[in-house]
C-alpha cells in the first residue's frame, strides 16, 4: 500500500537586500548540527510556529495581510531577527506603509532576546508590545513559493520574500542555527557554488539565479512586486538522456527547469558532511 505524502509545514525565507554599491543579499551558513541542509549557505528562514498565526499581529503589523499570508510574513520577519539580528519593524507611534524602519539602536536593544525567541522562551508578540513596535510586513515582496516533493519524509511549504535591509542595521549570525552571516552578490554566490567553495541547495540556487537578473534593490523590488509567483512543486521524471531528475514549471521563470537527482542528493550530502 502506497504511503500518503506527509503534509508540508508552512515555512518562510527572506532575502535581505542592500546596495553596496552593487546588489547584495544576506546569506547565512547553516550550523553543522542542524538536521536539514547543515553547512549550506541559505537565506534566513525556517518553519512557522503557532505564534506566527496569532491574531494579535492584526494590530501589531503594517500591511493588509491575513491568515496564512500574514503568518508566513511574520515568520519571515521573525526568522530574520532570530538568525541575523535584523528587525523589520517601525515604532508604533510612527507606523504606516512606507514609513521609515527602526535603526541599529532598536536592533541592539532587541539583541539579547534573540535566543529566547528562537527557543520559544520569549513571546515575539510580547517583545514587540514591550518595545512599542509593529512589524513592517508591507516591506516584504513575495518572490517565490516552493513545496517539497511528495516523496520526501519532511516537507515544507516555503514562501520566499525580498526585503530591503534597514539602513545601518548590522547582520550577525546567531551561533546556534547559523555560524556565518555574509553579504554576497547573487552571481558571486552561484560562482562560489560552481567552484566548489560553497554548498547551495537547489531551491536556494534557483532563487539566486532569478535575483542575479537585477542590479539594485530598487530594481528587484519594482520588478518582482509586479510579477506573479508560480508555485514550484518539483516532480520526479527523466531528462532528455533518460536520467532521473526533478522537473519544475517553466512558468516559474527560473534559470533551469530540470535538476539531476544525483546532483540534488550530492548537494544534500555535502551539506550534511
Amino acid at each position: 500500500m502506497t504511503k500518503a505524502p506527509s503534509e508540508p509545514r508552512l515555512s518562510a525565507t527572506v532575502l535581505l537586500l542592500r546596495d553596496q554599491p552593487d546588489l547584495q543579499v544576506l546569506m547565512v551558513k547553516r550550523h553543522y548540527e542542524i538536521d536539514f541542509a547543515s553547512g549550506a549557505l541559505v537565506f534566513p528562514g525556517g518553519k512557522a510556529n503557532a505564534e506566527d498565526e496569532n491574531e494579535a499581529w492584526d494590530a501589531l503589523s503594517d500591511g493588509d495581510f491575513e491568515g496564512k499570508d500574514r503568518a508566513a510574513r511574520v515568520s519571515a520577519v521573525r526568522e530574520a531577527y532570530e538568525e541575523a539580528g535584523i528587525i523589520l519593524a517601525r515604532p508604533a507611534n510612527a507606523r504606516g506603509e512606507g514609513a521609515p524602519l527602526v535603526g541599529p539602536d532598536v536592533a541592539k536593544a532587541l539583541e539579547p532576546f534573540r535566543g529566547a525567541v528562537d527557543r520559544g522562551q520569549q513571546s515575539f508578540v510580547e517583545l514587540m508590545q514591550d518595545h512599542d513596535l509593529v512589524l513592517a510586513l508591507d516591506t516584504l515582496v513575495h518572490f517565490g513559493h516552493w513545496i517539497t516533493p511528495d516523496m520526501m519524509p519532511k516537507r515544507f511549504d516555503t514562501h520566499f520574500y525580498l526585503a530591503p535591509t534597514p539602513p545601518d542595521q548590522k547582520a550577525e549570525q546567531d551561533g546556534r542555527e547559523t555560524t556565518e552571516a555574509v553579504w554576497l552578490g547573487a552571481q558571486q554566490a552561484l560562482d562560489m557554488e560552481a567552484a566548489g567553495d560553497a554548498t547551495i541547495i537547489f531551491p536556494t540556487r534557483m532563487n539566486l539565479g532569478k535575483l542575479a537578473e537585477v542590479q539594485s534593490v530598487e530594481a528587484a523590488l519594482t520588478r518582482f512586486s509586479n510579477e506573479a509567483v508560480v508555485t514550484v512543486l518539483p516532480v520526479i521524471g527523466q531528462d532528455e538522456a533518460g536520467a532521473p531528475c526533478l522537473h519544475i514549471p517553466v512558468e516559474a521563470g527560473y534559470i533551469q527547469i530540470t535538476e539531476s537527482l544525483g546532483k540534488v542528493k550530492e548537494g544534500v550530502g555535502k551539506a550534511a558532511q
